[in-house]
C-alpha cells in the first residue's frame, strides 16, 4: 500500500513538473520572432456591431496576403462564424478537453484555407481542468505555433467574465465600435474594466458602419479623450474604419464572406486596408504566442 502511494505521488509530481516546464515558455514576454504567431482578439462592448463579419473577412484578407490564419470562435453565447462561412462543424474543442480527439481533428476549413476552431460552451470550464487535462491541452496547442501565423479570437460582446477572460489571454486586442451612442458607451465600459481591474493598457479601436473617415475619426477622438481623462495611462490606437455597406447584408444572406462574394464592395476594400495595417505592426513587442495564449487560459488568464 505504501509503495502504491509513493508511486502515485511520483506520477503526480512528474505531471506537475511537465506542466511547470510548459508554463515557463514565454512567461516573461518576448519580442516576436520571424515565425512566432500573433494572437489577436476582436471584441466589442455590445453585440450587433459586425464583429464576427470582420473576423471572418479579415482572416481571408490576411490569408490572401500570405499568412496562415486560424480563427478561434470564442463567442460562446452567439457563435456564428459557421454562418458567415457557410460551414457545419461536427465537433468542438470539448472533444479535445475530454481527450477524445486531437486539435487537428476538430479544426475545420473555411473559405480560401482559413482554419477554424469551433465554439463550445465547454470552454467556460477550461480554468478548472485537471493537471492531466492541462498538460494534454498545452501539448496539443503547442503544435499550432508551427502551423499558423495569426490566430484571430472572435470573443463575445460586453464585460462578462468570459469576454474579459479571452481578451486578457490575447496578445493584441481590437475593439470594434460603431457611431451609435450605446456602442461607444459600452466600448468605454469594456476598456474601463480591462484597464482598471486587470491593468491592460493597449487597445486598437476599429470603427465599423461609419459614413466616412471623418465620422470615424470624430468617434475615435471622443472615445480617446474620455479614456485619457478618466483612464490615465491607457493607450488607444486608431486601427481605421469600415464604412457601412448594404452589400454586406446580401453576403450574410448568401452565407458567403463579402470579400469573396463582392470583392469590389466598399467594405471589402477597407477590410484589406485593415489587414495591411495589422501586418505593418508585425514587429512590435508582444507577450507570447498561441501556446502562451492557452497557457494563460488554463491558468485563469493571470
Amino acid at each position: 500500500m505504501m509503495d502504491q502511494a509513493a508511486n502515485l505521488r511520483k506520477m503526480v509530481k512528474g505531471e506537475s513538473e511537465k506542466i511547470a516546464g510548459l508554463m515557463e515558455d514565454n512567461s516573461a514576454g518576448a519580442v516576436r520572432s520571424g515565425n512566432a504567431p500573433r494572437v489577436i482578439s476582436v471584441t466589442s462592448g455590445k453585440g450587433g456591431v459586425g464583429k464576427t463579419n470582420i473576423v471572418g473577412n479579415l482572416a481571408i484578407a490576411l490569408q490572401r496576403m500570405g499568412k496562415k490564419v486560424l480563427i478561434f470562435d470564442a463567442d460562446l453565447g452567439l457563435a456564428n462564424i459557421d454562418i458567415i462561412f457557410g460551414i457545419h462543424p461536427m465537433d468542438s474543442i470539448d472533444a479535445v478537453i475530454r481527450g477524445e480527439k486531437k486539435i487537428s481533428e476538430i479544426i475545420v476549413q473555411g473559405p480560401e484555407g482559413v482554419s477554424i476552431i469551433p465554439a463550445s460552451s465547454g470552454i467556460e470550464e477550461v480554468a478548472n481542468l485537471t493537471e492531466g487535462q492541462k498538460l494534454n491541452m498545452l501539448s496539443e496547442f503547442d503544435d499550432l505555433n508551427d502551423q499558423f501565423d495569426i490566430m484571430l479570437i472572435d470573443t463575445g460582446a460586453g464585460i462578462s467574465s468570459n469576454v474579459v477572460y479571452f481578451n486578457l489571454a490575447a496578445q493584441e486586442r481590437i475593439v470594434v465600435v460603431t457611431p451609435e451612442p450605446t456602442s461607444i458607451t459600452d466600448a468605454y465600459a469594456l476598456l474601463k474594466v480591462m484597464f482598471s481591474r486587470y491593468g491592460t493598457k493597449e487597445f486598437s479601436i476599429l470603427l465599423n458602419m461609419v459614413k466616412d473617415g471623418k465620422e470615424a475619426k470624430a468617434v475615435f477622438k471622443n472615445l480617446s479623450n474620455v479614456a485619457d481623462k478618466f483612464l490615465v495611462g491607457i493607450s488607444l490606437d486608431y486601427a481605421g474604419f469600415i464604412p457601412g455597406d448594404e452589400t454586406l447584408k446580401k453576403a450574410v444572406i448568401e452565407r458567403r464572406p463579402i470579400i469573396c462574394e463582392y470583392p469590389r464592395a466598399v467594405a471589402s476594400q477597407y477590410i484589406r486596408i485593415l489587414a495591411e495595417h495589422l501586418l505593418n505592426q508585425a514587429d512590435r513587442p508582444v507577450d507570447g504566442n498561441i501556446k502562451f495564449f492557452w497557457k494563460k487560459l488554463v491558468n485563469g488568464a493571470d
